[in-house]
């Protein structure tokens, strides 16, 4: 009996030991941008944990671009039609 319960009370310490240790690794949400002071945080993420944030960086510039490129589309559309009445109006 007490040869279980030592067992099970090492099982417990060491399962609670490998959950501390997974989070003192990287938490991706807590890095947001990279700089030359958190440099070391970058290079010891996983191959994955990098293309993981590489990727969403990708897609949050993408969105940013199709975003500016519909304002655009709509300023020009905008002043188009302004000329085209002033045209219009002058003949």
């Amino acid at each position: 009996m007490i040869i279980f319960l030592f067992i099970f009370i090492f099982n417990y310490f060491r399962n609670f030991f490998k959950l501390r240790n997974k989070e003192r690794v990287f938490n991706p949400k807590r890095l947001k941008t990279f700089s030359k002071r958190n440099l070391n945080n970058w290079m010891n993420l996983t191959k994955k944990e990098r293309y993981n944030l590489s990727k969403q960086d990708s897609f949050k510039y993408l969105d940013k671009r199709k975003h500016l490129l519909d304002e655009i589309r709509k300023e020009y559309k905008k002043i188009s039609r302004e000329n085209s009445k002033e045209n219009i109006k002058k003949k």
